[in-house]
């Protein structure tokens, strides 16, 4: 804090952190063209409405609205929001009025909202007329929010793919917090798979236009709404997908510490680096005569600037602030009244990082693993572990875990033949003989060994027909793209490996 107010860190770049900004639950933040279903992804996951909510095909959420836990349900508008010390919203009454007067805090009882917040955007358009009048810069404001959210999640529509020029601009606001976006392909049950398919090439390909990164953006392809699907045959897909997606957004209580942590270390090192660009700036200046015309000249060198301080400092390129706009900042500032580089200042923030963020990482690791896991509770998130319908219930190495009946005996007569023709002697046949058979299969002897070390239920080295019928199901099951289990449930054991039940006495 005081190398940023020294150097002004605060007009150029964010404003100063709060007890707040540490303090607060994780928030995630949805973006996207209207009629994506934004709103409706909250109302999916909390399962009930908020105040404020409105949902319609056109568009219909003009306002952000920061959806978080409160004791009774009720709105608070804009204004009296970033004067609340309790939340972290105060910095952004620099937005002026225009813009609080298009944002709220809807406040309800929610289990899902104890663990996070959510904040919902109003649906970007097309053209330039809508850009114009909403009487503040919605980048700058999405900007504002993505620095300090946990997730941004992007949602597309699989009917109207096209980013928008607002909607660009928009996502390029995001630039240096790439590794907190998620892109939802949503209403993906409206089309068939053939179509899906080319759906998800064209977005795959209309993101890479847009954001600048050789990583592939992680995408989450569903239906997120509680209505039937209008298109099953990819209802697996979209099952696996929708459990991905809460798995990602259940660990953020978890993960929380450490991106607060990772932020304020993504802050020092900017503040760093504006140090350095500020007292180079002041030392370039001349005491009497000619200041503007070297202000101009200072400004138009600054592309060159940043390369002898990346030299000089051995700083990353990537660690400086964009060169266009750190030029229209500076037009507007008197360069006299700068500040020259002050050592203890930087000495102060180089042992934070070295030495005490390090502590600070071990103290956070402890009071994880002291403490019981965090986890969003509540709302659909409850739904997804919940009897027959968790996932991959009653599928794979799972399959028939509630029933009486041993699961292999309905294919057995089938595998008998095949086991019968391996000349078997005294019931059994030998690892040898299985391999012929099992290798037919043609998967890699690795996966192979595992089935076998779960088929020889007695561990002799080879197989009757019954061991053989487990392995032959475990082939199909690891055939069909499920997972082997580790250990082999019980419900898989042949019936006559089991060991009886002993009564007591």
């Amino acid at each position: 804090l005081p190398l940023e107010e020294h150097y002004r860190f605060h007009e150029f770049h964010s404003p100063a952190l709060e007890e707040a900004d540490f303090e607060n639950k994780p928030m995630v933040l949805l973006v996207g063209q209207y009629s994506t279903g934004k709103t409706t992804f909250i109302r999916y996951l909390l399962e009930q409405d908020f105040p404020g909510m409105r949902i319609g095909p056109e568009p219909t959420t003009d306002s952000f609205i920061a959806v978080m836990y409160g004791d009774t349900e009720g709105n608070v508008p804009g204004n009296a929001l970033v004067v609340d010390p309790k939340k972290p919203f105060r910095k952004l009454s620099r937005f002026g009025n225009a813009f609080l007067n298009r944002f709220m805090c809807s406040q309800l009882p929610n289990e899902v909202l104890k663990s996070i917040s959510i904040i919902d955007s109003p649906g970007i358009l097309s053209g330039e007329k809508q850009r114009i009048s909403r009487g503040y810069d919605f980048c700058q404001v999405l900007q504002w929010f993505a620095e300090r959210v946990d997730r941004i999640i992007l949602l597309f529509d699989a009917h109207k793919l096209d980013i928008s020029d607002e909607f660009s601009e928009a996502i390029k606001s995001f630039r240096g917090q790439d590794d907190k976006i998620r892109v939802v392909l949503n209403k993906a049950d409206q089309v068939d798979t053939q179509q899906l398919m080319r759906v998800y090439g064209a977005l795959m390909w209309s993101l890479g236009k847009v954001i600048d990164t050789p990583e592939v953006l992680r995408v989450y392809i569903g239906s997120f709404w509680a209505h039937p699907l209008r298109n099953t045959e990819n209802r697996r897909l979209f099952e696996a997908e929708a459990q991905d997606l809460f798995k990602d957004i259940q660990n953020l209580p978890q993960k929380a510490a450490v991106r607060k942590l990772n932020d304020l270390i993504k802050r020092a090192r900017l503040a760093k680096v504006h140090a350095y660009i500020i007292s180079y700036l002041k030392k370039e200046m001349p005491s009497v005569f000619g200041k503007e015309n070297k202000k101009k000249e200072l400004i138009n060198r600054l592309p060159d600037i940043y390369i002898q301080l990346q030299r000089e400092y051995h700083i990353s390129p990537g660690d400086f602030p964009e060169v266009k706009k750190m030029q229209e900042l500076l037009e507007n500032c008197d360069f006299t009244k700068f500040h020259s580089l002050k050592p203890k200042l930087i000495e102060a923030v180089d042992n934070m990082l070295a030495n005490k963020i390090a502590s600070l990482m071990n103290l956070i690791r402890q009071e994880e693993s002291n403490m019981p896991t965090e986890v969003v509770h509540g709302g659909a998130f409850d739904g997804t572990m919940a009897g027959p319908f968790g996932h991959g219930y009653g599928e794979g190495a799972k399959e028939g875990a509630d029933e009486d009946e041993w699961v292999v005996a309905k294919d057995k007569p089938a595998y008998d033949e095949i086991f019968y023709t391996l000349s078997p002697i005294n019931g059994k046949i030998s690892g040898i003989s299985a391999k012929k058979e099992m290798v037919t299969s043609k998967l890699p002897n690795s996966v192979l060994g595992k089935i076998w070390k779960l088929a020889d239920c007695d561990g002799d080295g080879m197989l009757d027909d019954e061991e053989f019928a487990l392995a032959k199901h475990l082939i199909k099951i690891k055939l069909d793209g499920y997972e082997l289990p580790g250990t082999l449930p019980s419900h898989l054991v042949p019936p006559s490996h089991r060991k009886p039940f002993q009564t007591a006495e």
